[in-house]
């Protein structure tokens, strides 16, 4: 075969390999549709947990760049730490390995079965879940293809004196293997088919395996620079994950570059992989990156801060969501740390109330005009909910007495009701409001009324929700609590009339219509909810609306 045969074949079955990594990532991405969002979004505190959130994720999509992706949108809006992004990171990098692991063993007869299995399942499928796994199943069949195929092409190469000569050059400077290496995985955007690519040509014995080691440390450094660069106009707080997971296993690969021998010989003699080239690259790859969670798990919070210094939020003075009550200096001092928190509490319960405002407007008009208003909102109920949070976290629990502690509690519930009080509208008003004006439905004059009035309550309600947080009047908090019967009795009338009306008129508005009365029964909910705290602190709140049975009243005696 000639030397142009040799290098198309070669190049073909690099183009299989890295198409067949897209349409797995493809192909499972699809199916869990925003269940892998949803998955990292769980990411707690804890960052141990974070970690285990992080390796279950990428070990299901298989792409640690679509993991850091996600990762740095959360933490961009502010819905999860910067420690807490790292963590998943760190566990997703390890994830990531373990499909390499999988592969370094002679698993081609799997090709034909998941070829023929995905193609059955593609091909009968009109669509859902089962057509996506069915294109995971061509994928991974054609993965272990084109691995075959890369085997054959490059079987050839041994003799090619020339070309072993450069390679094993390349692979005798351990930081330009590691360069070339980082290139491929940016140019492929995928470190898993740079990888399987080098334990391939490593296997055939076209390139040395401690260049090849080399260059697995160098598709490490690529995958994390991808979503680094991705990123680079996106505000700082989107930024500084995937800066951080960069320095930290970028710091790392550096380190072993110098220790290649060393670390193959004693993985070798630990696993007892003896010769078998790619056992040993895949132990290899995912020794490195365990070695990079368990050096840099305890050191999560120094390197989150150095990274936040590095990158610091740019200050808007003009950007609403800037919190502009909340003074640092003033945490020490829990009584007057507790009077700024409330101050930005009032901030956001007056966002809060435009909001809602503009949401009705929207509701009735279907004024696309409002919803860029009610998204900037919306946006400042979040930030503020976080950085009230935040800031009472910060302030020390050992200065506050009991009255302190029952502050710090009633506003942690007021800013956490009004964070959901604006999801709801966000998420459920105003998809409401775009549902009526793409369906062109209409709500009779009645049912239009009921739902002015409803808000008009709501709206209202709201403000004495703001009163009660202010001066802890507990007649008014009881007058905002007792008002929730209102609202049961209201959307009680609203379902009984709904079943009365289907036969006179669409029932498309009238459904719409009842969602609306039981979204603004959930937002009122949300504001009763506030008055809860101070109910309970002065045993004004009973423990359940049931009424007590005989039974019960004899366990409690």
């Amino acid at each position: 075969m000639s030397a142009t045969m040799t290098l198309l074949n070669l190049a073909g079955a690099i183009a299989l390999l890295l198409w067949s990594v897209r349409m797995v990532r493809t192909g499972v991405t699809r199916a869990l549709a925003g269940q892998l969002h949803n998955m990292i979004a769980r990411a707690t505190p804890n960052r141990v947990v974070a970690g285990l959130n992080g390796m279950a994720a990428t070990i299901v999509v298989q792409s640690s760049v679509a993991v850091a992706m996600i990762v740095a949108s959360l933490a961009g809006r502010g819905a999860m730490s910067t420690v807490a992004g790292l963590a998943v990171l760190l566990g997703a990098d390890v994830g990531s390995t373990m499909v390499v692991q999988i592969l370094a063993f002679d698993v081609s007869w799997l090709s034909p079965l998941a070829i023929l299995v995905g193609v059955i399942s593609f091909k009968s499928a009109e669509g859902g879940i089962r057509r996506h796994l069915g294109r995971f199943s061509i994928g991974i069949g054609l993965l272990l293809l084109s691995l075959g195929l890369i085997k054959a092409a490059s079987a050839p190469l041994r003799g090619a004196e020339g070309l072993i000569a450069l390679l094993h050059g390349i692979a005798g400077d351990p930081l330009l293997a590691c360069l070339m290496a980082i290139v491929l995985t940016w140019i492929a955007h995928s470190s898993l088919a740079v990888i399987l690519l080098v334990i391939s040509l490593a296997a055939e014995s076209v390139l040395g395996i401690e260049g090849a080691a080399a260059m697995v440390l160098g598709a490490n450094i690529g995958s994390s620079l991808v979503p680094v660069i991705a990123s680079l106009k996106a505000a700082p707080p989107a930024r500084r994950v995937p800066v951080g997971n960069l320095l930290m296993r970028g710091s790392m690969a550096l380190l072993g570059l110098a220790l290649i021998p060393e670390v193959l010989a004693g993985l070798s003699a630990l696993a007892g992989i003896g010769g078998d080239v790619a056992r040993l690259l895949a132990a290899f790859h995912t020794a490195f990156n365990l070695i990079v969670l368990l050096a840099f798990m305890p050191l999560l919070g120094p390197v989150a801060r150095m990274i936040e210094r590095v990158l610091p939020e740019a200050i808007d003075p003009a950007d609403p969501a800037r919190p502009i009550h909340l003074d640092t200096d003033l945490v020490d001092d829990p009584p007057t740390a507790l009077a700024a928190a409330s101050r930005e509490a009032l901030r956001m319960a007056d966002t809060a109330e435009v909001v809602l405002r503009q949401s009705l407007d929207f509701l009735m008009s279907g004024d696309d005009r409002l919803l860029p208003q009610m998204a900037t909102g919306e946006r400042v109920l979040d930030r503020l909910h976080r950085a009230i949070k935040l800031y009472l976290i910060r302030v020390h629990r050992e200065g506050l007495d009991d009255r302190d502690a029952r502050r710090q509690m009633e506003i942690m519930a007021l800013v956490t009701n009004l964070e959901h009080f604006g999801d709801i509208i966000d998420h459920n008003l105003i998809e409401a409001g775009r549902k009526r004006a793409r369906a062109h439905l209409h709500f009779s004059a009645s049912e239009a009324r009921e739902i002015r009035d409803l808000h008009e309550l709501v709206e209202r309600d709201l403000k004495l929700a703001a009163g009660v947080f202010m001066t802890r009047d507990v007649a008014m908090a009881r007058k905002l609590v007792a008002r929730k019967s209102v609202l049961r009795d209201v959307e009680r009338r609203a379902a009984e009339d709904q079943l009365a009306r289907l036969s006179e008129r669409d029932s498309a508005a009238a459904n719409l219509h009842l969602d609306v009365i039981r979204d603004l029964k959930r937002l009122h909910s949300h504001i009763a909810a506030i008055a809860y705290p101070l109910l309970e602190a002065e045993g004004e709140l009973a423990r359940t609306r049931l009424v007590e049975t005989a039974y019960e009243v004899r366990m409690q005696e």
